[in-house]
């Protein structure tokens, strides 16, 4: 009976030690059929994911790589497949050389001078008096500061078309018309948009700074470079690059103050390519286009990080 009890015992110990082990497998195998589960689902969304994201950004670059290959198509070809990407009939060599003569007997490189001068002083004075601008509203006492800074506020709502018959009068009784000095001027008086920006990173910045700068013995001027302009340099970096592309790209105020060919900017030199009494040079123009969007490419690439981190910054202050 002793020996009965003893194989019963053993056998319901194996019993037990089974069960629990076949348990414990069917949970383990669970368990890895769960993760082969998720892993397989992450995957998919990866994929999905790449897919829908490279799918968007090229719709977003065809237009720059259908704009550099029809800068080498010619132009008896040039829309008899307007959608493809590769030449029927390269004309590199005679597009480009095209651009580069220019337009109206005035070269590429006259049309590019004109626009770098308008838009590096035009920058320079936009950014300077804004950041001026942000520096008075944040940081001295006046009466009606509130008031004032709400008048730049509504600005931002008035279409910069509108400005320009007011500027026109102004700048014709100055005689500035035609002149370089015509498209520069009216970015000196800033940008709503960029005291606004540059009025949030002010009041991010702590007045204790101020103070402790006062006690060493600096003035306003000093304070404003020495101390808060590098506390918000990313945003004046921003600032900066959004004036650049504004300027570059300009076209409507050229068109309205500018007459000699020899001072016009790109934009409108580009515009002189189209001419519907007579024959239209496409391929120059998509060349010179190409050439146009070079220093914008190559100065966002420069600056891209100067950018991301003040609209990060930007938002968080906000």
């Amino acid at each position: 009976e002793i020996s009965e009890c003893l194989v019963g015992s053993e056998m319901c110990i194996r019993d037990r030690y089974y069960s629990r082990h076949r348990i414990t497998g069917y949970i383990m195998r669970q368990e890895e059929t769960n993760n082969m589960g998720m892993k397989e689902k992450k995957t998919l969304n990866s994929v999905l994911f790449h897919v829908v994201t490279c799918a968007i950004g090229l719709i977003m670059i065809y237009p720059l790589l259908w704009l550099f290959a029809s800068s080498m198509k010619s132009n008896a070809t040039m829309f008899k497949d307007a959608y493809s990407l590769i030449p029927e009939q390269f004309d590199l060599v005679t597009n480009y050389k095209s651009a580069l003569a220019g337009v109206g007997g005035v070269s590429f490189w006259t049309f590019l001078g004109n626009t770098v001068i308008v838009t590096v002083v035009g920058v320079i004075g936009c950014v300077m008096v804004s950041l001026f601008a942000a520096y008075a509203f944040t940081r001295i006492k006046f009466k009606g500061s509130n008031f004032w800074f709400s008048c730049v506020m509504i600005t931002m709502m008035i279409p910069s078309q509108v400005m320009v018959v007011p500027q026109y009068i102004v700048l014709k009784k100055l005689n500035l018309i035609d002149t370089r000095i015509a498209l520069i001027l009216p970015w000196f008086f800033g940008a709503a948009f960029f005291i606004f920006m540059l009025v949030q990173f002010f009041r991010g910045v702590p007045k204790e700074l101020d103070e402790a700068a006062e006690i060493d013995g600096c003035g306003r001027i000093a304070i404003l470079f020495r101390i808060l302009a590098p506390v918000v340099k990313p945003s004046i970096i921003t600032a900066s690059i959004f004036a650049f592309y504004w300027i570059w790209q300009d076209f409507f105020q050229p068109l309205i103050f500018m007459s000699t060919t020899s001072k016009f900017t790109l934009s409108l030199a580009l515009n002189m390519f189209l001419d519907p009494s007579t024959y239209n040079n496409y391929g120059g123009l998509f060349a010179m286009s190409v050439l146009s969007l070079l220093p914008t490419i190559i100065f966002f690439i420069i600056f891209q990080r100067y950018l991301v981190d003040g609209i990060a910054m930007d938002g968080i202050k906000g």
